[in-house]
């Protein structure tokens, strides 16, 4: 492909675009109707454009040190940024991705190809259908990036999800969910209940101003049967070149508030953003 023109391909679920970033070779901004969904250097795949990827990257960093091969099940594909980031890291890792939208994965199998070594298999799938059906204990860590448009689907995040995805964990192994809310938190409060009726420990991580409730904006869930190492956390998402704060413990009391534990029969995807709130110019 002319890797200095954009793409643009009508796919299962909206509108694609890829476009070349023209201060780095071979580096693509994909959106989906006009919506960022993923940055990939293909010369550098370490390289994190984006800030809550980034604190996915501080995460896998804290429970793996570098070049120590982990097993990822990734929900929400994207273009694969960070399946790409783990595997130039951690040699050998074994990663699965789940992404639902065919035609996305067409488009980025063609335009983004993987390194033949990579260790990442790619399946096209619901992920709470994958999720269920995955074996016992499999895996040291799921993230979960999925978004209908810009919310996340609702059957993603009730206590009998939440429970599908404890089982499938290996002890230890953790959750990180990519989620999007602004104060007064209504979602993101049911959200910490309902995985809180199922680990034991909790955080979040985020911008300060989204924790202030000065604007919307993603906040990543953490969930755990063992202790986070939050320390790490926070040194690494403090000095990041966008810096986020980590809020565990106590620190989440004020955003679960009342909020009551999500179940299936009312399940609910997460807020529509406020125009803007994720658009590109």
């Amino acid at each position: 492909m002319d890797e200095s023109v954009p793409v643009t391909r009508t796919v299962d679920h909206g509108t694609a675009k890829l476009m070349p970033d023209i201060d780095r070779a071979r580096a693509w901004l994909l959106t989906v109707d006009g919506a960022p969904q993923s940055y990939v250097d293909l010369d550098e795949p370490a390289h994190l454009e984006f800030e809550y990827t980034r604190r996915f990257a501080h995460l896998i960093d804290s429970i793996a040190p570098e070049r120590t091969p982990i097993e990822v099940l990734h929900l929400g594909g994207g273009a694969l940024t960070l399946p790409r980031y783990t595997a130039a890291t951690r040699p050998g890792s074994r990663q699965q991705v789940v992404e639902w939208d065919r035609g996305l994965l067409a488009l980025v199998r063609e335009c983004l190809p993987l390194p033949a070594d990579a260790g990442i298999e790619v399946h096209a799938a619901d992920a709470r259908e994958w999720i269920a059906a995955a074996p016992t204990h499999s895996t040291d860590l799921i993230i979960a990036d999925v978004f209908g448009g810009s919310r996340v689907p609702g059957h993603l995040t009730s206590v009998e999800y939440a429970r599908a995805v404890s089982r499938v964990l290996r002890p230890g192994g953790v959750y990180a969910a990519n989620l999007a809310d602004s104060a007064p938190f209504a979602f993101l409060g049911r959200q910490l209940a309902t995985f809180g009726t199922v680990f034991d420990q909790l955080a979040v991580i985020a911008e300060p101003a989204v924790l202030r409730g000065r604007r919307f904006g993603n906040v990543l869930l953490l969930a755990s049967e063992a202790p986070l190492d939050i320390a790490a956390l926070a040194r690494r998402t403090a000095a990041d070149p966008f810096p986020a704060r980590v809020e565990h413990g106590s620190g989440l009391a004020r955003l679960i508030g009342a909020a009551e534990p999500v179940r299936d029969h009312d399940a609910q995807p997460s807020p529509q953003p406020p125009d803007g709130a994720f658009g590109i110019g």
